[in-house]
């Protein structure tokens, strides 16, 4: 079997840092629309962060939300091209913080978009700020001396928050190695999979490294996702709603 890159990837030059996660993700999304045949109709929403850079690095429709309301853009969206795929790509500081709102009322109602999530347990295009999920003791640019959870709290765990919902679908994966990725990859698939059934609310969080914020090496920052964030956020399904019924 000869292995070839999706055409949905346009190998134009990244605005990624090296070692970053985006690239890996939107190289899972990207073949995971080949294999449903979904490339032409994936409608993407993206936020003003980092991930806004796949604009350049995927062929997809894409619109870009404000900050945060890449989920809610997703759901308009998804209400005036309601036979199309629509995804809101979005990171964890985005979807938990400032954007917590929207993601909380989309699970809410069961809103039928697919949602991924990049968690690098910090702010990336901002800077590198404490998120909520950012590990106890964890050093970034607003939490110099050590991110102290009696102040910020423990790192928010999204499975703790909506496995109570009557949501279509949760999961997370990793992008720390070959393995987790092609795991990943079968979440994300199954998501849109169930997304394109009108089950409902499907949102796959994904742990990616990001060396310039970590102030490290593209590889000791892989190496940390599975030796501290693994700790704290586990990999699996959380929540499949057709299989519990």
């Amino acid at each position: 079997m000869r292995l070839v890159a999706p055409e949905t990837i346009t190998f134009t030059q990244s605005g990624f840092c090296p070692g970053c996660g985006h690239g890996l993700a939107v190289r899972l999304i990207a073949e995971v629309m080949e294999e449903m045949g979904l490339s032409e109709q994936l409608l993407a929403v993206v936020d003003v962060a980092c991930g806004s850079l796949n604009i350049d690095s995927w062929r997809f429709d894409t619109i870009m939300a404000a900050h945060g309301r890449p989920i809610a853009t997703a759901i308009g969206v998804k209400k005036v091209r309601p036979e199309n795929p629509v995804m809101a790509y979005i990171g964890d500081g985005a979807a938990y913080s400032i954007g917590m709102a929207e993601t909380m009322h989309a699970a809410i109602r069961n809103d039928n978009v697919v949602t991924i999530v990049i968690n690098n347990s910090l702010y990336g295009m901002t800077g590198g700020q404490c998120a909520p999920t950012s590990l106890p003791g964890q050093i970034t640019t607003s939490t110099p001396r050590g991110k102290d959870p009696k102040k910020a709290g423990m790192p928010f765990r999204v499975e703790e928050a909506f496995t109570g919902f009557d949501i279509a679908y949760l999961a997370r994966g990793s992008m720390a190695d070959a393995k987790g990725m092609m795991q990943a990859k079968k979440y994300v698939k199954k998501a849109f999979e169930k997304h394109m059934k009108g089950e409902g609310f499907c949102l796959v969080e994904l742990l990616s490294p990001c060396p310039t914020n970590l102030n490290m090496t593209p590889v000791k920052s892989v190496e940390r996702i599975k030796n501290e964030m693994m700790q704290y956020f586990p990999l699996g399904e959380f929540k499949d709603k057709k299989e519990e019924e």
